[in-house]
This record gives structure tokens, sequence and C-alpha cells, in this order.
């Protein structure tokens, strides 16, 4: 009752009466819905059945066209709410669900929810067949490490799917960590936390077309960046980056690199 309460409260603060859209659509969660438009903006538009957002329904999209074994997976996703989690938690083989929590050691547990940095994942080599996450890695520090963090969790031939906001030209470097404190390239940027009402994450790096070779030093191949064939309406094509670990590799280890 209170995340369809906390659903309602999110929905009304982004309600635009005057934006407001719906169109008949197939969630690739929950099959036929209705996607509403609360206001011009992408984080506005939702799944009526599930709550799915665009970035989710988009990668919702590109899971099913890239993992049609989904049930044969053990999966990783970096989050335990929202509509992915749901759907690998009900169709996965098995899923690992967890949460960033600043200030709490890796693998340990608050509240029921396990805690990960994937800068430094607790789980041991050759863990899963697929890893998801979905607008994490521009807020991450050191991303070269939670590339090859993923890599190492990764089983040979382990696909990994992933959203991070894209704009045109190389990668813009925002902000990093240096001597135990944050130095700012540029002037401070900030995403709202979509479960934490007020609270701003910090964008470390905006991502450009160079990610696929960020993936590709990282040891990863067959790395694409495209948009499901499934049109979102409202929004142009949200691309999903798709990559594999290639088969035979050994686990690399975050001090490697």
């Amino acid at each position: 009752m209170s995340a369809l309460a906390d659903r309602v409260r999110y929905g009304l603060a982004r309600l635009r009466w005057s934006r407001l859209r719906a169109v008949g659509a197939r969630c690739p969660y929950c099959g036929p819905t209705v996607l509403v438009r609360l206001a011009d903006d992408e984080t506005a538009i939702r799944c009526l059945r599930c709550a799915a957002s665009a970035v989710h329904l988009a990668i919702g999209h590109a899971l099913r066209e890239a993992v049609p074994d989904l049930d044969r997976c053990d999966a990783c996703e970096l989050s335990t709410r929202g509509a992915l989690a749901d759907h690998l938690r009900r169709h996965a083989r098995s899923v690992a669900l967890s949460e960033y929590v600043d200030g709490v050691r890796g693998g340990d547990v608050q509240d029921g929810v396990r805690c990960e940095d994937v800068q430094a994942l607790t789980y041991a080599d050759a863990s899963f067949d697929l890893v998801t996450h979905t607008e994490v890695l521009e807020h991450v520090a050191d991303d070269a490490r939670a590339f090859a963090e993923l890599f190492r969790v990764l089983r040979p031939g382990g696909r990994l799917l992933f959203s991070v906001p894209l704009q045109a030209g190389p990668t813009f470097e925002r902000a990093r960590r240096h001597a135990g404190a944050i130095e700012h390239l540029a002037q401070p940027s900030y995403h709202g936390d979509p479960y934490r009402a007020g609270a701003r994450i910090l964008v470390f790096r905006d991502y450009g077309e160079d990610i696929a070779q960020r993936l590709a030093l990282a040891g990863f191949a067959d790395v694409e960046v495209r948009a499901p064939a499934a049109a979102i309406p409202w929004v142009a094509p949200r691309a999903i980056i798709r990559a594999r670990k290639p088969a035979g590799e050994v686990s690399w280890t975050a001090a490697a690199c």
C-alpha cells in the first residue's frame, strides 16, 4: 500500500494538466497497458499498470530482444525497486538485487536491503549470466573500476545491459574524487533520486559516443549502443548499451585496471 501511495504522490507532484496525455501501448513487463505522460519530461512518462518509466521501458524492450533465455539466467540488478527489478524477480532463474548506500560497507544488509558499490562488488567471480542497471554509472567516481567489476562478476559469454544519459561527442568529466575529496572540474550537476524525495545525486560525467571504447578497454566485446525496436511515445528513442564478456575469457580483477 505504501508503494502505491508513493506512486500516487510522485505522479501528482509531476502532473501538469495541460500536458497530460495517455495512449494504449504494450509494456515489456506487464503487457497491454496505458502509457501516461504527466509533463514534458522523459521521467514523467509512466506505465499505468507497473509504473515503469521511459528509461525502464526502453531497457525492458532491449532485454526482451537481447536475452530471450532469461529464465536460464542468474541475474544481477543494481537496484532493488522498480519494474525492471520486479521483472527479474519473476522471470530470471535467480536475481541478486542491491542498492548503493553511502557509508554502508559492501555486502552488508541495511533494513533488509543488500548494499553494494559497483566499484567494489562483493560477489564472487563469474557469478552471473546477466547484469543490468539504469542511470548508475554517471554517478560513479571511478567508472573504469566499475567496468572491471562488472566484467569480473559476469560468466564467460555473460551479457551486460544498461542505460546512462548520452550526449554527442566525447565523454565530459564533470568531477572526480581526489585525495579523499570531490574535485569539481565543471559546474556541478545533480540528478534527482526517484526513491528519496528531495535528494540529489552528483553527476561525475556526461557520457558520450566513446562509451563503447570504454567498455572495450575493460574487455567487453560485441558492444552496441542502440535503441530497442519498440518505440516509446512522446520521446526520442533511448539508447541502451549492450555488451558481452567473451566466451572463454578469464575474469579480471578491479586491481588489474
